[in-house]
């Protein structure tokens, strides 16, 4: 006998025995909402903080090197960089940003370490990826993010900061660099570090946060008609005009104790005049308090390998309120859209009494 709706109608048989009654019964019916209601698509993404496992995992999968067995995430600037442990020695993985550098600005840069590494110069290279490129692509929430393998530089930035031998020494390779560099092609492409890229973009930058402040205003555009008053007779030709590194100081060079140097973050590198590393330098120097006879170090260092000339030497000023402008924008561009309540009317005004102290007669680059 069949039932109609319940299916076959148990025999007396069936009824008496217990393993009848042991049955599974059927799971109640429930409504799927997640089907039925779609979730939204996820908020976009700026730049995404990469899980330290992930990296290590991609790095062992991407790289012949030895297996990683902790890796950091060690410091968040320009880019993220991860410092990887292994059983010998430690490695630092860069990972761009999406918003600040395409696949082109990083292939020129990656080019140009490969290539000064080539010729003997203390840099630290990228290592290449298993299909033996100098990058490989992660896969970020914000979309394709490009990373490179870099050996640790050996020693460690200077005590203190640098002293007069150091100073001398840096000063020196940086005019080797620029003097290789001058043979250096690259398929890959960068902004160069011309008056517009260093003047008038960070004008733009600037602009929207100084509506409020017109005599603040007033003041930045006449010091930058007189930068680039000053910088329109520079030589745009060999040997004034090479590739720079673009932030040279103690922060981005590692010593050893026999004080040999290893040169690292080449981010800010471009094509541009050789005199504004050294003015860049100085900036910095300043900034941080260097004495004197240590900034006159690294100009002796400098021109001990490639002599600067008068023009040069005449535009080291302008050169160096030009690297404040460039580097305070690039900080105003990060800010905007990691910590934006740092961007107050005070934060200008105290930049822009350093630019003033810059471009005064009572300054003394060296």
């Amino acid at each position: 006998m069949v039932g109609l709706a319940f299916g076959p109608i148990p025999t007396m048989q069936q009824l008496r025995s217990p393993a009848f009654f042991q049955r599974p019964s059927p799971q109640p019916w429930t409504f799927d909402w997640d089907s039925f209601w779609p979730k939204p698509e996820p908020l976009p993404t700026v730049c995404s903080t990469l899980a330290p496992a992930a990296v290590a995992d991609f790095v062992a999968q991407s790289y012949a090197v030895e297996a990683p067995q902790a890796c950091h995430f060690w410091h968040r600037g320009l880019s993220d960089v991860y410092l990887l442990e292994t059983r010998g020695e430690p490695y630092i993985f860069r990972v761009s940003h999406r918003h600040w550098r395409s696949l082109g600005e990083i292939k020129f840069e990656l080019d140009w370490l490969t290539f000064l590494a080539q010729r003997g110069l203390p840099v630290s290279a990228p290592l290449p990826s298993r299909s033996r490129q100098a990058y490989s692509t992660l896969n970020a929430p914000e979309g394709s993010r490009y990373g490179a393998l870099f050996p640790s530089a050996p020693g460690s930035v200077a005590v203190g900061d640098l002293n007069i031998t150091q100073a001398w020494i840096l000063g020196e390779t940086v005019a080797r660099l620029h003097r290789e560099s001058q043979s250096f092609a690259s398929e890959g492409r960068r902004s160069a570090l011309t008056t517009f890229h260093l003047v008038d973009e960070p004008l733009r930058t600037l602009a929207p946060f100084l509506h409020s402040q017109p005599e603040d205003w007033r003041y930045l555009t006449a010091t930058s008609l007189q930068i680039k008053a000053k910088l329109r007779h520079l030589p745009t030709e060999p040997p004034y005009w090479s590739v720079c590194w673009g932030d040279p100081h103690s922060g981005n060079v590692h010593f050893t104790a026999d004080n040999q140097p290893t040169l690292f973050d080449f981010d800010q590198c471009g094509a541009g005049w050789r005199a504004f590393d050294a003015a860049k330098f100085l900036q910095v120097a300043l900034q941080t308090g260097l004495c004197r006879s240590v900034r006159d170090a690294f100009l002796k260092g400098y021109q001990s390998v490639s002599p600067l000339e008068a023009v040069e030497l005449d535009a080291l000023q302008a050169l160096t309120q030009a690297a404040y402008l460039w580097s305070w924008s690039i900080q105003v561009n990060t800010l905007k859209w990691n910590d934006y309540s740092r961007l107050g009317g005070n934060y200008f005004s105290q930049r822009l009494c350093r630019l003033k102290q810059l471009g005064s007669r009572d300054c003394q680059l060296f």
